[in-house]
């Protein structure tokens, strides 16, 4: 059975389709397309790059997808790279958490957000006031009676009478 990139450029070249026309409708890269066909596997950064170019390249040839996946998985396997759906899956608490938050639309999250940040908004202004109303408005005045200067020799001024 030929390799994957074997497969995919004899579909190409069945349906006369040159690589500029599949890099246009697929938005795959030439020298990636030419990649995958040479059996290159080198170029990408990750393996699913390569799965999801597949993928796409299979789709649009009307190939059999799930069976080009499956050998690509078994041809990666080979050459030393490791095939995503073949590693296990790390299922920690914070993905879990971030798969929960990913259900829900931004529709949803920002006007929840808005209303949470005017409900502390509310409750702080509340404690302040709050404070400010339990506080003693003579506090740090002193007893209020004027007290004059000792020792001077001098006395206030007598009002005159009117």
């Amino acid at each position: 059975m030929p390799i994957v990139g074997e497969q995919l450029r004899q579909a190409r070249e069945k349906q006369n389709l040159s690589f500029e026309q599949v890099s246009d409708m697929t938005k795959i890269r030439g020298d990636h397309l030419r990649a995958l066909e040479e059996g290159n596997y080198s170029i990408f950064s990750a393996p699913v790059y390569i799965r999801g170019f597949v993928r796409t390249y299979a789709n649009l040839l009307k190939l059999d997808t799930p069976r080009l996946l499956d050998q690509l998985g078994h041809e990666l396997a080979e050459s030393g790279q490791v095939d995503p759906s073949l590693s296990p899956a790390s299922r920690g608490v914070l993905d879990a958490a971030m798969f929960q938050m990913s259900k829900f639309s931004r529709r949803l999250v920002w006007p929840a957000v808005g209303v949470a940040v005017a409900l502390v908004a509310a409750v702080v202004a509340y404690l302040v006031w709050n404070h400010v109303q339990r506080q003693d408005p003579t506090e740090g005045l002193g007893d209020g009676r004027y007290l004059a200067p000792s020792n001077t020799g001098e006395t206030l001024p007598v009002p005159t009478p009117r």
